[in-house]
């Protein structure tokens, strides 16, 4: 496509882009934001569009953009929704990180070691089983037997707190 043909590609499709966001979106200025991006996207790879194609290439590309900032918003929660109250209590003293640590201590050594690697550290089974010398479905049962017993030793949370 060449700049003459996006020119015209926008003075064509423009508007009719503008609506069908604006319908999803139900926001002037997301909308805006939405169409001036797919317009972008499409200026970027405007040599590799064909003309006649061009439509479509558009409106699949504001589609795919107005759904990445759908997901993006719903992943954030609105601060003034959120109540304090919500997530604290001063009814008792309850310390879960000197729980967690007096359960790893009882763990036999393999276990501790395996689950410090892979829970603290972020490390993958297969790096865990070089550093430690296991195989990989070695530590995947270590891994296992300790969440089991981390699980039952903390048992549920309502009792904890």
């Amino acid at each position: 496509m060449t700049a003459k043909e996006y020119n015209i590609c926008v003075d064509r499709f423009s508007d009719r882009v503008y609506r069908f966001v604006l319908k999803s979106v139900k926001d002037k200025d997301k909308a805006h934001d939405i169409i001036q991006d797919s317009y972008e996207k499409m200026w970027i790879n405007h040599e590799n569009i064909d003309f006649e194609k061009s439509r479509s290439y558009l409106f699949s590309t504001a589609y795919h953009t107005m759904i990445d900032l759908f997901r993006k918003e719903k992943k954030k929660a609105d601060f003034n929704s959120v109540k304090p109250d919500d997530f604290s209590h001063s009814e008792q003293y309850s310390d879960l990180n000197e729980i967690l640590h007096r359960a790893l201590n009882n763990l036999p050594e393999d276990q501790k070691s395996v689950i410090l690697l892979r829970d603290y550290e972020g490390y993958s089974y297969e790096e865990i089983g070089e550093i430690t010398g296991l195989n990989e479905s070695q530590v995947k049962v270590y891994i296992y037997r300790a969440r089991l017993y981390l699980k039952q030793y903390i048992g549920h949370m309502e009792t904890v707190l």
